[in-house]
């Protein structure tokens, strides 16, 4: 890699940074200036090159840096795609995640991204590929990127049209958001993502728990990622007061629960009815009220309803019950930090008398 390659991977790929590939992610150096995401649980790649292809873009996005880059520094296709495959062979990164600014038009940056991935495909290589798909993109290169990407997304950014009108002057939430999602998740049914930018629009989270269920119950994607605003210099945002971040964990939090959980959205809707979450364990706060389980007797879904009790221990618990009785909580049989969340919420049928602590059966 020349050295002007190498100064352009360390800012393209710096500027790539607030796309999410998964919750908590964190960047790692790659060499002396560039960098990449570590990434454990994306298909087994570990380490994802994350860069833009262009560096500079022409949109108005308050928030973004991108487009406050006068210098036009970018990569030809071709040139990404041989070094990407170097850093792959010589066993520096795993995986592309590969975005880009708009200098001029969607569909020649589109058309970019989609050739970079075309060329590493017919150069063998067969690994993970995330593209991300541009707003405004065109549908023939939504789906070209479909047959070369092992996941796809487009940002939604926000919870609607006015809202995305407080960020961008120049995209239209209709055609140029809502619109490609549905071309998105026909190309690439269960492969494609999108990201919600928390607080930028100034969105209350009702506004934002309507807008995540609507997703999943229309467009079907694989997950929903969420990054808390934070205002960065020279962007038109750059005084706005920040997200804090415990207001984005909380929404991975309402994310698992409808997502992972099976929770419906009236069981989930008390806690936004006052406009905000609040910064508690979201499922905590539904359980509240519950009565106590007996977990010799409840269902995998009344177990997944309590605190402690995600979907691989309610699994274990009515798997351990078919083969032994379920008479005090060691007979569970799962790690003691989930049992110590859950126990306030589990009653034992012991002796004729229910309890509801751990302390009665030490």
């Amino acid at each position: 890699m020349s050295t002007g390659e190498q100064e352009k991977l360390a800012l393209l790929t710096a500027q790539s940074r607030h796309d999410i590939c998964i919750p908590g992610e964190c960047m790692q150096v790659l060499d002396s200036r560039a960098c990449i995401t570590y990434n454990p649980r994306a298909y087994g790649c570990s380490r994802m090159l994350k860069v833009l292809l262009h560096g500079n873009c022409s949109y108005d996005c308050a928030y973004c840096s991108v487009r406050t880059c006068r210098e036009r520094i970018s990569f030809a296709p071709k040139e990404l795609a041989g070094i990407f495959l170097d850093l792959y062979r010589t066993g520096m990164a795993d995986g592309l995640f590969l975005s880009s600014g708009i200098p001029e038009d969607a569909e020649g940056a589109m058309a970019d991204i989609v050739e970079t991935a075309r060329i590493l495909r017919a150069k063998g290589y067969s690994d993970y590929i995330h593209l991300k798909i541009l707003p405004g993109a065109e549908r023939s290169d939504i789906a070209e990127a479909a047959r070369y990407a092992n996941r796809i997304s487009l940002n939604a950014e926000s919870t609607g049209a006015g809202r995305l009108r407080a960020i961008s002057g120049i995209k239209d939430y209709e055609q140029d958001i809502k619109k490609r999602m549905d071309w998105i998740a026909a190309e690439a049914p269960g492969r494609h993502t999108t990201q919600l930018v928390v607080g930028a629009a100034g969105e209350t989270d009702k506004e934002i728990f309507s807008c995540m269920t609507d997703l999943y119950d229309t467009v079907h994607p694989a997950r929903v990622y969420y990054s808390a605003f934070q205002p960065l210099p020279g962007t038109r945002f750059a005084e706005k007061a920040g997200t804090p971040p415990w207001r984005a964990h909380r929404w991975y939090q309402v994310d698992t629960l409808f997502r992972e959980y099976g929770f419906l959205k009236a069981e989930l809707a008390p806690l936004v009815e006052d406009g905000m979450l609040m910064n508690a364990d979201p499922k905590a706060l539904l359980a509240r009220d519950l009565d106590p389980l007996d977990p010799a007797t409840a269902t995998c879904e009344e177990l997944l309803r309590v605190p402690g009790i995600g979907p691989v221990t309610a699994r274990a618990i009515v798997a351990a019950r078919e083969q032994h009785p379920i008479r005090r909580p060691q007979d569970l049989g799962i790690p003691a930090a989930y049992l110590k969340r859950a126990m306030p919420y589990l009653a034992f049928a012991h002796g004729g008398i229910r309890q509801a602590t751990l302390a009665g059966f030490l």
